[in-house]
């Protein structure tokens, strides 16, 4: 697999947002890895380099996204198609 191809399923494997008290936080589709970070930059600048500098598996989620890191999805069903997800710049 070359560097240009996007992943090998559909779903995103760093999320990017912010929870409900304006902080950003990156979250794994796994919730095993994420923080919380002071700016946007900061958040798409780790989960970058955490995913092996796969700017296409990085994405925005709209609305609140609060960090989780027990293992399991802080919000259902991420990876259905009626998500709408931005990829991150």
């Amino acid at each position: 697999m070359s560097e240009s191809e996007p992943p090998s399923n559909s779903c995103p494997l760093f999320m990017v947002g912010k929870n409900s008290r304006g902080n950003w936080v990156v979250q794994d589709q796994k919730g095993l890895r994420g923080g919380l970070f002071v700016n946007r930059a900061q958040a798409v600048k780790f989960a970058i380099f955490e995913n092996g500098n796969r700017r296409d598996a990085v994405v925005m989620v709209p609305g609140v996204l609060e960090l989780n890191l027990e293992g399991k999805p802080s919000v259902q069903d991420r990876c259905s198609p009626h998500v709408q997800l931005a990829r991150a710049a």
